[in-house]
């Protein structure tokens, strides 16, 4: 077998090979073809051609000689020939005729115009054949005085030079032809002349003083320029017959009737023909009017009037002439440049001011003279540079950008600086746009800038650039971008005021940091089955990245892989301790934002385990300084809170914190060693042992590492025994050493209710019988029992530190957290098998003698009390608002470092020692009854306490108000409150002591004025309501038990039943738990289930069992607030009662109908059109819930016409909306869609709750709705005896149209006089007698309205100027 050749192979081995191959006589796998060229000819001169050319040609086995034509090609024409179409019978001489292209046939169609007037220029003489070529040695001096300024190259400039210098050579020769003519007073314009002038027609002119705008050019006529010098001696004739005076006051009427932009014109017109060599003492002066008055003026009135003109428009070019100033610089010379330039320099011979303008030194900040917003622009810092502000350059913040002058760089210039190619820009860039971000949220710009920078920042994408940046190779600019993330995510006054509330009252228990939910409504999704929409999972997928950022900065910086960054950050890069704690931090904030967020930290590959095996080590090196160069392997405070705030996420992101990640082992590590024993700095170790001991204490409210409690017990107890020493202490202790103590007794506060629980689940745990149970904690109520004599000594050690200056904050501090505990301990201890109510009862009257009785009375408490009015945001809107500036997209607490001292969460809150002070005295009066009146005094502002005591019934009045208020108050996550306050307070007969006070009576006294006997008085209807009032507790409480499981949480966590708490993370915050219009819920429900479909049809199913007794339930209470707790609605605005009422008649077609509903709907109905209701009732707006007042009305009148039987109480609601203050698009629907329910709207006139004035004035304006007035009255759809009411408006208003004297358009005096003509030639008396004679309206009347006996005079005049008839008497 032959050998194939290899690449190694020399010459000779190849030339071997092939006589070897030659030798073997094989066959060689390619043949030599020879293929004719068929671009030479036919084949057989391609045969020819091979045959002298013999050319290898190398063909393949199995492959075609010519390749298969796919489809037939068509043959190729050409694209001019087929755009001639030939026929067979076509006359060569016609087909030539038609395409000649003689000269003959352009000619023919040419029109020669009129060249007569116009000027002809003859080219300069010149004495060389030839036009001189420019070369660049030319010296620029040359023309340097006539070149245009501007930036132009050198060779443009050469161009202009040469181009003014000809000018000047015919300026010369038109002077010469100027001296020849001046001795004739007349110019004689003729061809010939213009030629030798080579002057156009408007220069002739202003030689001889012409006009300055007229041109003549446009009369087209051949003497154009002379007509215009007499239209100009004309003007100039009668400028000289007139007056001065006269002069002056045409001035004034033209420049009141000319716009600034034409006497710019006319000024810029006379600017171009300043004259030069032409003597002011001609015959005619060329005085510009328009610019200053004549010289003889005296008028300061005048001058005046001017200025006063002009003002607004000097104002406006005020901006433009500094800009002018900049240009107007002259160009740099020589002796300017920094560096001179050298002759042996290539290219530099010659100077380009313009390209060397950069050079210079900066001219002075200009003053700005108006008040028009400049470009805010910032230092390195972020400090906010005024425009007018002159720093030095050597601070480096002038550039070349397009303010050159100004200092400091705006937003955009920072954004371009940031995508560099330098490192230290991209460093620098990102570094002011972190400061920018930090004093932004600090609220620093808010009183110099206009709209907010952290908006725009977040609109330009500055999260985009900050990811961007986070990838970047680059240390610094990774560093930089880290720092800025966390001034735009973090904000340092709510963590503080977070933590510092984590030991009060439910202080775990924070809302996630989520914006606004925004549904967006998906077109996509119209119309579909509920199966077929898309989830709200998927619909977050498609988003885009930036369509989640625009909403949720946090969600789209977890979007574009954010935590991964940040892992390889703090894994691989090891940056610096700051970059370290920004990172820390920015976890931090992403998960209190959700426990979704949450869940992805902890999800996120490797990021936790780097985290706690690098800053929370079990075993670590002494720091060598104050500040070490590195964090890893030291541990950092910020790294256990960002295990606790994950921890409070969820009871199961806890559980894998403490047993996947090593939990356990941290917070014994932490724990056991005291603070200065951790080898740390002394504030960062008190921070760690307080963050583990906060950690601990949220896995404890779980019901999780109890075991590690009764492990440490003795360590525990010795840190409760060391705090006690530090109250006792006469020495002042540090705010940081606190914080420990604290934590400690959350902690212990923590495992007592879990242990408070042992006993209930190991009965549940019994009773299940295998269904799902919690597990009972391993620890048990006997564990905690040894903490409470301890408690109670330092409770008392606290007291009494009260009395001495040094300790009294540290006291005031502390005290809240042992209350606390107290109230855990003695709840848990009422619901154990071991319980000894005598033993019990003695300890808390021993108790209130000497801590609780003490503490009240104290004036450190009294004082604390009087604070409540001044930091409370219901008492002081303006606490509530942000110091900073506050983003839709990025929420936040609102917290200013500024106020922190003194708001609701800073360390000196006046809340904190009331609200646990409160909790405890209502555990023990529960439990000891008889202590209720040493508490009296205290317990009058305290809401949970149904008062017996006569002093604190004074005040039931008070608590009602209180509770009602509290019910619309509180937040989601509060729900077990608000079943408390509903369930106790709020429906107590006791706390209205108005029902047996007379009130009643008063009320059926004051309906006594009301003539209408069909509704019984309010008086009865109240006493009925107070009599039903558990009746009423149980309908609104039934119609919220799609809240039970709410209420059962908050429950869970407000009795400390820690087993069963799922999360510390409390429910969004969208707004209350409950809607401000509460009351009418029962109402609304109803409705939601059987009222109007979405096409306006009415349901014909019956109303559910129960449903009249419920809307009653409902009405009753709405009448006992509308009457005595009128407060209590007053955040619902009357159109929304309004609104909620309706649903009385479109729930169903016979509920209004039922008479306790009628009765109650009437009395509702008279409190909703009193003169202030009415006056604050607003149709205009759209009411809560719905998207205009109109919608609702137009599915009332389709009930009505439906359903209502002619019902008053229905009408009443229908023409309620018919008043003249209102909308007409309402009125038109009545008399235009719905006219037929006329007949059927016979609501009485002394039945109308409502004046009848505020239905007939004023006048109506509305034609079209005056027509359909005139057309019911006439066709008989609206008669007095169906509709009377809408009978007495439409006679009101035509009436007030057709007799009108205002002046008005000529289509609305059209319609007024036909209207008129129409009335006066009535075939029904009684109708037309009404229309003409109507004097007022008067609702007592039978009529509804006075007439006149005979028609007055002016009317009569009225009518006889449009009928044209003698009206006499009223009689035709």
């Amino acid at each position: 077998m032959l050998r194939r050749p290899k690449p190694t192979d020399s010459e000779a081995d190849l030339l071997r090979e092939q006589q070897e191959l030659l030798a073997a006589g094989g066959q060689s796998t390619v043949a030599v073809a020879k293929r004719p060229d068929k671009r030479r000819g036919d084949a057989a001169a391609a045969d020819a051609q091979d045959q002298r050319n013999q050319r290898d040609v190398v063909t393949i086995e199995d492959l075609p000689d010519e390749l298969p034509t796919l489809t037939p090609a068509p043959p190729k024409k050409s694209r001019f020939k087929q755009e001639r179409v030939r026929f067979e019978d076509e006359d060569p001489g016609e087909r030539l005729d038609r395409h000649d292209t003689h000269i003959s046939a352009v000619l023919s169609r040419i029109i020669e115009r009129d060249t007569s007037s116009v000027p002809v220029s003859l080219p300069c003489i010149t004495g060389t054949a030839f036009p001189k070529v420019l070369h660049r040695s030319v010296m620029e001096s040359e023309g340097q005085e006539r070149a245009p300024k501007g930036r132009k190259s050198i060779f443009a400039r050469q161009i202009a030079a040469q181009r003014a210098k000809n000018e000047d050579v015919q300026s010369l020769n038109c002077s010469e032809t100027r001296d020849q003519s001046s001795a004739s007073r007349h110019v004689s314009f003729s061809p010939l002349e213009n030629m030798e002038t080579e002057r156009p027609e408007s220069n002739v002119m202003d030689r001889v003083g012409g006009p300055v705008l007229l041109t003549g050019q446009g009369l087209g006529i051949a003497n154009s320029a002379m007509e215009t010098m007499k239209i100009h001696e004309e003007n100039q004739t009668k400028l000289q017959a007139m007056s001065q005076s006269e002069i002056l006051e045409e001035q004034r009427k033209l420049l009141a009737q000319l716009g600034p932009r034409l006497v710019d014109f006319v000024r810029s017109r006379k600017a171009q023909r300043t004259p030069g060599s032409e003597s002011a003492s001609g015959p005619v002066q060329r005085e510009d009017f328009l610019n200053e008055p004549l010289p003889n003026s005296t008028s300061p009135q005048l001058d005046h009037t001017i200025k006063a003109q002009e003002s607004q428009r000097d104002t406006m070019e005020d901006d433009e002439e500094d800009e002018n100033q900049l240009v107007a610089q002259p160009p740099i010379t020589e002796e300017e440049l920094p560096i001179k330039p050298q002759k042996e320099w290539l290219h530099m011979d010659k100077v380009e001011p313009e390209k060397l303008e950069w050079t210079r030194d900066l001219p002075a900040p200009r003053e700005q003279s108006t008040k028009k917003a400049m470009q805010a622009r910032f230092d390195f810092a972020g400090t906010l540079i005024p425009p007018t502000k002159d720093l030095p350059t050597h601070l480096g913040l002038h550039h070349h950008g397009e303010e050159p002058e100004l200092a400091g760089y705006s937003l955009q210039e920072l954004f371009l600086l940031s995508r560099s190619q330098l490192n230290q820009q991209r460093n620098l860039a990102v570094s002011t746009l972190a400061n920018v971000l930090a004093k932004a949220r600090a609220g620093e710009y808010i009183s110099s800038l206009k709209g907010s920078v952290l908006s725009s920042l977040l609109d330009a994408g500055v999260l985009f650039l900050l990811r961007f940046s986070l990838d970047d190779s680059v240390e610094g600019v990774m560093s930089a971008a880290v720092h800025a993330l966390r001034a735009l995510l973090v904000s340092s006054d709510d963590e503080e005021c977070l933590d510092n509330a984590f030991s009060w009252l439910l202080g775990m228990a924070t809302f996630p940091l989520l914006p606004t939910a925004q549904e967006d409504e998906d077109e996509d999704d119209e119309g579909l089955d509920e199966t077929m929409k898309e989830t709200t999972k998927e619909k977050e997928e498609k988003k885009t990245d930036h369509d989640v950022a625009r909403q949720d900065v946090v969600k789209g910086f977890l979007k574009m892989q954010g935590l991964t960054r940040l892992r390889y950050i703090l894994e691989v890069v090891r940056p610096s301790p700051r970059v370290v704690l920004d990172i820390l931090e920015v976890l931090i904030r992403i998960a209190r934002h959700s426990t979704a967020a949450a869940t992805q930290i902890l999800d996120c590959p490797r990021l936790m385990n780097t985290v706690i095996a690098e800053f929370l080590p079990c075993s670590w090196a002494p720091a060598t300084s104050q500040a070490p160069s590195s964090l890893y392997r030291l541990p950092v405070a910020l790294a256990m809170k960002l295990l606790r705030v994950l921890a409070s996420a969820g009871r199961h992101a806890c559980a894998r914190i403490l047993n996947s990640l090593g939990g356990k082992e941290v917070l014994s590590r932490f724990v056991v060693v005291e603070p200065s024993e951790m080898l740390l700095e002394a504030g960062e170790a008190l921070r760690c042992s307080t963050e583990a001991l906060r950690l601990f204490a949220v896995a404890a409210s779980y019901g999780q590492a109890c075991n590690l409690y009764t492990d440490l017990y003795p360590v525990l107890v010795k840190r409760l025994q060391a705090g006690n020493w530090r109250c006792a202490s006469s020495e002042a202790v540090l705010l940081l050493e606190l914080d420990p103590i604290r934590a400690l007794l959350v902690l212990l506060t923590q495992v007592t209710q879990t242990a408070g629980c042992h006993e209930e689940l190991q009965r549940d745990l019994v009773s299940a019988q295998g269904a799902e149970c919690p597990p009972p904690p391993p620890v048990v109520w006997s564990h905690v029992m040894g903490l409470q004599p301890t408690v109670i000594s330092s409770l008392k050690g606290c007291v009494r530190a009260l009395d001495g200056p040094a300790q009294m904050s540290s006291a005031l501090i502390l005290l809240p957290s042992y209350l606390l505990y107290m109230e855990a301990y003695y709840s848990q201890l009422c619901v154990q098998s071991s319980f000894q109510p005598v033993q019990c009862l003695q300890e808390l009257e021993s108790l209130t003698s000497y801590v609780l009785l003490p503490l009240i009375s104290h004036q450190a408490m009294q004082n604390i009390t009087s604070c409540f009015r001044s930091s409370s945001m219901i008492c002081n809107p303006g606490l509530s608002v942000a110091g900073g500036e506050v983003v839709a997209s990025l929420p936040g607490l609102g917290c200013s470092r500024m106020k922190t001292s003194s708001t609701i969460a800073g360390l000196n809150s006046p809340l904190s020692l009331p609200t646990a002070l409160l909790y405890l005295l209502n555990t023990i009066t529960s439990i000891h009854k008889g202590l209720i009146k040493k508490f009296s005094p205290l317990i009058i502002c305290y809401l949970y306490f149904v008062p017996v005591d006569p002093e604190v019934a004074k005040h039931a009045t008070l608590f009602h108000q209180v509770s009602l208020a509290l019910v619309s108050w509180l937040l989601p996550g509060s729900e077990y409150q608000a079943h408390e306050l509903m369930s106790v307070m709020t429906f107590s007969h006791s706390l209205l002591p108005e029902g047996v006070c007379g009130e009643p009576e008063m009320a059926a006294l004051a309906e006594l004025q009301l003539k209408d006997r069909t509704s019984p008085a309010v008086g009865a209807l109240l006493r009925d309501a107070l009599h039903h009032l558990p009746s009423i507790r149980g309908c609104y409480l039934t119609h919220l038990a799609h809240m039970e499981s709410s209420v059962l949480s908050s429950r869970d966590r407000y009795l400390g039943r820690t087993p069963f708490v799922s999360s510390h993370l409390l429910p969004e915050l969208t707004g209350p738990s409950l809607p401000s219009d509460w009351p009418f819920l029962p109402l609304i429900s109803l409705y939601e289930r059987m009222g109007l479909s979405a096409g306006g049809g009415h349901q014909v199913e019956s109303l559910p069992a129960g449903s009249v007794q419920s809307v009653t339930n409902c009405l009753q209470w709405l009448l006992v607030l509308e009457s005595w707790r009128e407060q209590a609605l007053t955040a619902v605005p009357p159109v929304a009662k309004l609104a909620r009422l309706a649903c009385v008649f479109l729930c169903s077609s016979d509920l209004f109908l039922e008479r306790p509903v009628q009765e109650l709907t009437w009395a509702l109905f008279r409190r909703l059109t009193r003169p202030a209701q009415l006056e604050a009732l607003d149709l205009g707006s759209p009411p809560p819930g719905l998207a205009s007042f109109h919608d609702l009305y137009s599915a009332l009148l389709a009930q009505y016409e439906a359903v209502s039987f002619g019902d008053p109480l229905f009408g009443c609601f229908m023409l309620l909306p018919l008043q003249r203050c209102y909308s007409v698009t309402m009125r038109l629907a009545v008399f235009g869609e719905h006219v037929g329910m006329l007949r059927s709207l016979g609501v009485p006139l002394q039945q109308l709750p409502i004046p009848l004035e505020k239905f007939t004035s004023p006048m109506e304006d509305s034609l079209p709705l005056l027509r359909l007035y005139f057309r019911a009255l006439v066709t008989g759809a609206l008669k007095r005896s169906w509709c009377p009411v809408l009978y007495v408006v439409a006679v009101a208003h035509l009436n007030a149209f057709i007799f009108s004297q205002d002046a008005v358009a000529e289509e609305v005096e059209a319609a007024c006089r036909s209207l008129l003509r129409k009335t006066y030639y009535l075939t029904d008396e009684v109708l037309k007698n009404h229309l003409l004679l109507f004097q007022l309206p008067q609702q007592n009347s039978e009529l509804g309205f006075s007439t006149y006996e005979q028609l007055p005079p002016i009317r009569a005049r009225r009518l006889e100027s449009i009928v044209g008839t003698e009206v006499k008497g009223g009689e035709r």
